[in-house]
């Protein structure tokens, strides 16, 4: 019994020794662990307002601010074992962090993926909130680039959410980086037309009501191919404009405004004709046939 008293006693007086020979290391540790703290939340205030000063979005600037809130107190946390002589610990929990990561890496990679895409769009100078673009099939204006999804608004005002991964892995198109856009109109007149009129007429029209002068472009007007029952051509002509809009109502007017010319002067639209021919004397003898047939 007095050699287990006497154990016991001499286990506590060693970890007082070892605590008071350890003293300044858990101060200087305390020390340091409260000065994390407060430079972790300076480093992320000075971030997040850095940031934002480029990236007007809450969501991702408050996800790089934490970050590197994150990357201080990990070096805290490192000091701080460091003092109290935990190097061992501190390779068991490296050990668990990497084995850790590996598999919260491969449960969530779509996740991280997502988010990695969203900082990365965030960045991008051609492609903004406000934006008019074109991407995996669908065309609308950006409306947010969060951490996870990207959302359009369509122009029938319907709500697209996109997999940031998806916008930054396909093709996108975006109207609103340059302030002139082309119309393309594909049209057809007859074979009787004067085709020289056609195209003289088409122009002016185009130059009356669209200001190509103004624009320092010219209208294009190109015959592409004999139809069936037509002669093709296309015109093309620049406009003023950075989203979808401004594009189908300059073509809506363009089509209006060549119809009622057209329909001025005379010059035809011709519509798909298709000729179908009965031959009489096939069906003539095919019934004297049938009428010899019976006799027989």
């Amino acid at each position: 019994m007095e050699e287990g008293i006497k154990q016991i006693t001499d286990r506590i007086s060693n970890w007082g020794e070892i605590l008071i020979t350890s003293l300044p290391n858990i101060i200087l540790a305390i020390v340091v662990m409260i000065a994390t703290y407060f430079m972790s939340r300076f480093i992320y205030n000075i971030v997040l307002k850095l940031i934002y000063k480029k990236i007007h979005k809450t969501s991702i600037t408050r996800l790089i601010a934490r970050f590197s809130s994150i990357i201080v107190i990990s070096f805290g946390l490192l000091i701080i074992l460091n003092l109290l002589n935990l190097s061992g610990t501190l390779k068991t929990i490296l050990s668990a962090a990497g084995i850790s990561g590996l598999i919260i890496g491969l449960a969530l990679q779509g996740t991280l993926s997502n988010t990695l895409s969203g900082i990365i769009l965030s960045f991008r100078k051609n492609i903004k909130i406000g934006n008019w673009i074109e991407t995996n099939g669908y065309t609308g204006e950006v409306m947010d680039i969060n951490t996870n999804y990207f959302v359009m608004k369509e122009a029938d005002n319907n709500i697209v959410v996109l997999p940031n991964k998806l916008i930054l892995e396909n093709p996108l198109k975006n109207y609103s980086l340059t302030s002139k856009m082309r119309i393309t109109i594909n049209c057809s007149v007859g074979y009787d037309c004067d085709l020289e009129k056609v195209e003289s007429l088409t122009t002016n029209v185009i130059n009356t009501h669209f200001n190509q002068e103004l624009l320092d472009t010219e209208v294009e007007f190109y015959y592409t191919n004999f139809g069936e029952s037509a002669v093709h051509f296309i015109v093309r002509f620049w406009i003023d404009g950075t989203s979808g809009i401004p594009k189908l109502k300059a073509k809506s007017k363009a089509i209006i405004e060549i119809k009622k010319a057209f329909a001025k002067a005379n010059i035809d639209i011709p519509f798909p004709i298709r000729t179908l021919q009965f031959d009489n004397k096939l069906t003539l003898n095919k019934a004297k046939r049938h009428a010899e047939a019976e006799l027989n």
